[in-house]
C-alpha cells in the first residue's frame, strides 16, 4: 500500500487528510441531525442502518473525489497548458461519471441506502475546504 501513494506529493496527502476528517466530522454531525430528528418524528425521519451505510459511502465518494482532483492537479502541473486544461476536463469528466454511477447504483437498490444521506455528504469538502 505504501508503494501505491509513493509518487503522491506531500500537499495532496495532507489537504486530503484535512478534507476527509472535515467531511467525517460532518458525516457525523449529519447521522446526529437524523437521530435528533428521528426521536423528534420517527415516522417522517428515518434513523437505521440505510442512513449509516449510505452516509459512510457519501464520505467516501466525496474524499475519493477529492484526492483524484489532487492527483489530476499534480500531474497537470508538469505539463504545458494546453494539455493541462485536456487533462483536468477529462478527469473531471471521469470523476463525475464515477460519482454519477455510485448514485445511480444505491437510487437502484434504495432499499439499502438513503438517498439523502447519500446525496448530502457529497458537499462536505466544500465545507471542509
Amino acid at each position: 500500500m505504501g508503494r501505491m501513494f509513493a509518487d503522491v506529493q506531500p500537499a495532496v496527502k495532507k489537504e486530503t487528510k484535512k478534507v476527509a476528517i472535515g467531511t467525517f466530522v460532518c458525516v457525523i454531525l449529519m447521522w446526529a441531525v437524523f437521530g435528533i430528528g428521528h426521536l423528534a418524528v420517527p415516522e417522517q425521519i428515518p434513523f437505521d442502518y440505510t442512513v449509516i451505510l449510505a452516509g459512510f459511502i457519501g464520505g467516501v465518494v466525496a474524499v475519493l473525489n477529492f484526492f483524484l482532483m489532487g492527483l489530476t492537479v499534480q500531474k497537470a502541473v508538469n505539463t504545458d497548458e494546453k494539455t493541462a486544461k485536456t487533462r483536468l476536463k477529462f478527469s473531471q469528466s471521469l470523476r463525475s461519471a464515477g460519482m454519477f454511477l455510485v448514485i445511480a447504483l444505491c437510487v437502484l437498490f434504495k432499499d439499502y441506502f438513503n438517498i439523502v444521506t447519500l446525496l448530502v455528504p457529497l458537499f462536505f469538502p466544500r465545507i471542509a475546504i
